[in-house]
């Protein structure tokens, strides 16, 4: 059984540069949100809550999928602690086990790149989708100074957005918004959001 290195961090996971950083995407995803109120999210590999618990006001409702369950005991604890009533945590990892939860909308932040097989967990979520749903996915920009053997080294556009067309999805736009120093493995890197629909 391999160590959830989540697992361990999850206590001290929310530093003041992740909480600033994440302050940055949920300004971005925000706008993504609109006109979302009757609307479920899922937020997979959701940790702590960071960015989907700061979203709670926009939708129907919001499933926090991790795969740690630490992670997702902070973020039970932010919930109970913050009063948001339309929020749950959910135990699971989607690329290990089939689910038949649906959704309207799918949020995955900085999370494509701990995921080996991409285009595997891409169909997954793209299945989870009901139909006209949105996946949003924030993640680094490719950057060659990074080479980790368990991590991607961010993605480029025209790969993803190939990845995701094969996959099915439609309306696929993806952009650069923020450069920051040190935010990607201690060295300077930039983060895109893509938004497609299914």
């Amino acid at each position: 059984m391999e160590i959830n290195v989540f697992e361990q961090m999850a206590k001290r996971y929310d530093t003041e540069e992740r909480i600033e950083l994440a302050k940055v995407i949920v300004k971005e995803v925000r706008p993504e949100l609109r006109n979302s109120k009757s609307k479920s999210l899922i937020d997979y590999g959701s940790g702590t809550g960071l960015i989907s618990l700061e979203l709670s006001d926009l939708v129907d409702s919001i499933l926090l999928v991790d795969s740690s369950k630490q992670m997702l005991d902070v973020a039970n604890a932010k919930i109970s602690h913050k009063g948001i009533t339309n929020s749950k945590v959910l135990y699971s990892d989607f690329t290990q086990e089939t689910t038949e939860l649906k959704a309207d909308i799918v949020l995955m932040s900085l999370v494509l790149l701990h995921i080996p097989d991409t285009k595997n967990i891409l169909q997954r979520l793209f299945n989870i989708l009901n139909n006209g749903g949105k996946l949003i996915i924030i993640d680094f920009d490719k950057n060659d100074k990074i080479n980790h053997p368990k991590v991607h080294n961010g993605f480029s556009h025209e790969e993803l957005k190939k990845r995701l067309s094969e996959v099915g999805f439609k309306s696929i736009e993806i952009k650069t918004f923020h450069h920051g120093n040190r935010i990607f493995m201690n060295q300077d890197a930039s983060m895109f959001i893509s938004s497609s629909i299914k």
